[in-house]
């Protein structure tokens, strides 16, 4: 058996070595030294690596890579003169013995007698995909033309003009705002690197295809990298302008004059609020209007009279500033003093720079630039100070800064958190509970809070009086396209999906701190847009949203999966191990009795889990949920990752459950549309679904329990958040034998609770949510009586302004009564008696409903507790207490209560997939 087992690792060894290559690369830059990395671990030969001269004394990344693994390196100026081959070249090359060229962002012209030496001959990358943008700016191009989708090709070098057969090709979506360097450094560049190793070893193994090229849609673009190029042309639309910037950013620039000075623009984005911002105006030579220079920017008007915003300007002596300061006198910023430890920061940002530029010349006075560095050594170095640092910076930032002692400055108030941007959209400002609250009335989608595509808003009503908070945007289908697509690239393509899973908790605990810092102002935004009572919205609404947050935080890092011992495969031997992985883009709807928590409970879980997130709040509350939006982006939550849609379930709920995109759906509500939601998921894709619906949750209160205690937790049981809580006491079975002392004094304590308004802080009882709900519950209390229970408190609403409802009592209710089978959801104590030689009896009827989402028991037997809690049908038995719910306890129903955990641990399974891996290997 060992020699049998010796001889297959020597076929599989020379099998290897057989498919490997000898391989020249020719070309220069970063990309070039990773595609070079990339084929040595292969196990490729890299026989010569041809580049260019050093630039300043500075060799090329790929040069600098081959040097130092002792590979033959040749520098030539050129290879051609006069487009003769230079003989004495092409022999240096020749000597090397190649069986294939590699030509990853090769600038030079290589001859013929080269491209078609070896014999496999020569592939190259071209970032475009071919026929479409041939030429060396294939990138600008397509961001330029306004391309909706992007990629690379790799192809079999020929004499034309990136006209050869195509060998393969991938593609991405090119997204509103890419830049060069966004959609570079994106897709085009990792994609691509792992491309030409695949590209290799198709090769390798004969299974190259050959793809001619077709002439149809074939494009022959000039090079752009000249500055005169670059003007911008306002007699355009604003789209196709915005198209131009962005297609020249970083390199050359597009460029414009303004105040007599050339200024070229970055950082554009299509406007897309409802009314345009006010600032100070500019005029721009041949434009349609006058820029505004505001506070998110600078605004630009294109021929259609629709606008783009530009961030950030170069002045024409190079210097960069924030566009929203254009014009202002230049503030002399004060130079820091800087700490101990900031020194030795700067210390080692020198040591970085240092690196990157290969130069150990390097002085406060250097700059970046001027130095050679280009866009993949901003991104280097953005990544390296936070790695070494523990300082995130923007790529943008080290154009704001490009000496070294410019650079130190930025990084340290950074650091202090000086100079942070403001965040700007348009806010909805409003005095309210002795204090001026401002939030957003827009959707949220991919950091930006924008108008509804058709321009549809709804108002949201203040239950105290009825009043119109505001007017808010009302997601359509195509809206929530854009949220799944914003929400699948941040997991797919985006800095998210790549993050430790200990940074994502780290903005997770940011985020909740920032809802500590605004409490005040969520439980007030909470209490005027769904009647919560602003003490409990300060502490349940908003205070378990927080605690919900932070615990999740600290799950972040802690998820993990198991090795399981399985049975070998001798003579070889098994390792099977499991892996938790995030589902995707998770849609989440919830119900509108506690906004912030329920949006809390679902989507901390999510995030841990590293999901992205697409929620649909409550049609009739959707402002805390803005409010919320707001505090994502002040967190630095990346762009896609969180995405918040106000409207209405039938539109913008039911295209989530459609959407073949949302792998899966948290839902809070009725059972109804919960039984909807789980036919469209199935029907769509077979998207995960966990369900928390309706209840009709028993409360059992013995004799021999502590009857004050008993009365005021049945008191919150029912009445807690005027009813509107889906683990309420929905039925009350009171032991005969004090039912009606129970009930006196229920009825005692009920006309203790203040009714009005919920930010009087000595409100007990505020408003029903909406309108509709409050006629709903009137209408309930109605039918009680019509089918023979007695009303023995309230059923009526208080008289005066506001959807207010007196808490409520019926007694002698019977099981076929409609009262005792289904949820109020509202301020209404139901109760029934029963004989303690009958408990068999009464929980026959405690369990006589679909639902079972929570319980409760009150006795001073535990052997009794035990019995009824063990026999009770519901996710949650409250034992001499009720609503006692914990951020670290899993909370569900059984039956048409729905299914999955929300809280906990357990939460966490709800929105991850368990992978198993199984891996073979030999004994030795």
């Amino acid at each position: 058996m060992l020699s049998a087992f010796q001889s297959f690792r020597k076929f599989s060894t020379a099998q290897s070595i057989m498919s490997n290559l000898k391989i020249a690369i020719i070309g220069q830059s970063q990309f070039g030294e990773e595609v070079y990395k990339l084929l040595r671990r292969d196990g490729h030969e890299i026989v010569g690596v041809f580049t260019i001269p050093d630039v300043k004394g500075r060799p090329d990344p790929l040069a600098s890579a081959a040097e130092s693994d002792g590979v033959n390196v040749f520098k030539f100026p050129k290879w051609r003169v006069k487009g003769q081959p230079i003989k004495d070249v092409v022999d240096q090359y020749a000597s090397v013995g190649a069986d294939l060229n590699v030509m990853p962002f090769c600038s030079q012209f290589i001859p013929m007698d080269v491209i078609d030496h070896p014999k496999h001959g020569s592939i190259i990358y071209h970032p475009s995909l071919l026929p479409r943008h041939r030429g060396a700016s294939a990138i600008n191009w397509t961001l330029m033309c306004g391309d909706e989708k992007g990629g690379f090709s790799i192809f079999w070098a020929d004499d034309g003009l990136d006209t050869g057969p195509v060998l393969l090709q991938k593609e991405c979506k090119v997204e509103p705002d890419d830049t060069v360097d966004s959609l570079y450094n994106r897709f085009l560049y990792p994609e691509g690197i792992k491309a030409m190793g695949e590209a290799v070893r198709l090769i390798a193994e004969g299974k190259a295809p050959r793809i001619p090229q077709t002439e149809e849609g074939a494009t022959y673009d000039k090079i752009w990298k000249k500055k005169d190029l670059a003007e911008i042309k306002w007699d355009q639309t604003a789209q196709t302008i915005h198209n131009f910037i962005r297609g020249n950013d970083k390199i050359p620039g597009a460029w414009t004059v303004l105040d007599g000075q050339k200024v070229t623009l970055f950082g554009s984005s299509m406007f897309k609020g409802s009314s345009f911002p006010s600032g100070t105006e500019v005029e721009v030579p041949g434009g349609s209007k006058p820029a505004i220079v505001h506070k998110g920017g600078l605004l630009f008007f294109g021929s259609d009279g629709s606008a783009l915003n530009v961030k950030t300007l170069q002045l024409e002596d190079g210097k960069m500033i924030p566009a929203h300061k254009y014009g202002q006198a230049e503030e002399a910023q004060e130079k820091l003093e800087l700490t101990e430890e900031e020194l030795k920061m700067a210390d080692t940002i020198k040591a970085v720079w240092i690196g990157i530029l290969s130069s150990t010349d390097i002085s406060n006075e250097t700059d970046f630039f001027k130095m050679g560095a280009g866009s993949m050594d901003v991104a280097r170095l953005v990544e390296e100070v936070k790695e070494k640092c523990n300082i995130e910076l923007k790529n943008e930032d080290v154009y704001m800064a490009t000496t070294l002692e410019a650079f130190v400055q930025l990084t340290a108030r950074k650091g202090r958190g000086l100079d942070e941007e403001e965040f700007t959209y348009d806010a909805i400002e409003m005095e309210a509970n002795k204090r001026t609250i401002r939030f957003p009335h827009q959707l949220f989608i991919n950091n930006v809070f924008v108008d509804a595509k058709d321009n549809v808003t709804f108002d949201t009503i203040n239950p105290t009086d009825e009043s119109v908070i505001c007017k808010v945007s009302k997601a359509s289908v195509e809206d929530t396209d854009l949220a799944v697509a914003a929400a699948k690239a941040a997991f797919e393509e985006g800095e998210w999906g790549k993050m430790n899973a200990r940074d994502r908790g780290k903005l997770m605990f940011k985020l909740a701190d920032l809802m500590e810092e605004h409490k005040e102002e969520l439980a007030t935004i909470e209490s005027i847009d769904s009647g919560a009572v602003y003490t409990l919205a300060i502490k349940t609404h908003v205070g378990m949203s927080i605690d919900t947050f932070r615990y999740f935080a600290g799950w972040c890092d802690k998820i993990q999966g198991s090795t399981i011992p399985i049975n070998h495969a001798r003579p070889n031997r098994n390792l099977t191990y499991t892996r938790k992985e995030p589902v995707g883009v998770c849609a989440i709807v919830t119900p509108w009795n506690y906004p912030l928590m329920m949006l809390a409970w679902k989507m901390a879980a999510c995030l841990a889990a590293g999901n992205t997130v697409v929620l649909k709040p409550a049609q009739v509350t959707p402002l805390t949920a803005l409010k919320f939006a707001e505090l994502v982006v002040r967190a630095g939550f990346p762009p896609g990752v969180i995405n918040i849609l106000p409207g209405s379930g039938s539109v913008a709920g039911q295209r989530m459950a459609d959407h073949p995109d949302v792998r899966k759906l948290g839902f809070t509500g009725s059972t109804p549309i919960g039984k909807q939601i789980m036919k469209s998921c199935a029907e769509s894709n077979l998207k995960k679904v966990s369900l928390e619906l309706g209840g009709k949750s028993p409360l059992i209160i013995f004799a021999d329990c502590d009857l004050s205690v008993a009365v005021r937790q049945s008191l919150g049981a029912v009445f807690f958040n005027k009813g509107e809580n889906c683990i309420a006491a929905g039925r009350l079975f009171v032991e005969d034998t004090i039912h009606d002392k129970f009930v006196e004094k229920v009825i005692e304590e009920i006309k203790k609770m203040k009714i009005g308004d919920p930010l009087d802080r000595s409100t007990a009882h505020g408003p029903q949510n909406h309108r509709a709900h409050l006629e709903k519950l009137l209408e309930y209390c109605e039918l009680g009586v019509k089918e023979g229970a007695t009303l023995v408190y309230g059923g009526k609403q208080v008289d005066g302004p506001g959807l207010f409802m007196h808490p409520t009592v019926l007694t002698n209710v019977q099981d076929h009564m409609f009262v005792a089978q289904e949820e109020s959801f509202g301020p209404i104590m139901v109760i029934s008696k029963f004989s303690s030689s009958d408990i068999n009896g009464m929980l026959k009827s405690a369990n006589g409903t679909e639902f079972g989402l929570a319980s409760g028991v009150f006795t001073n037997d535990i052997s009794k507790a035990m019995y009824v809690s063990d026999k009770l049908e519901a996710g949650t038995v409250f034992v001499n207490t009720y609503n006692k719910t914990d951020v670290a306890a899993p909370f569900g129903g059984f039956k048409q209560s729905g299914f999955g955990k929300d809280l906990g641990q357990e939460a966490l399974n709800e929105y991850l997939k368990t992978k198993t891996v199984t891996i073979e290997y030999p004994e030795f």
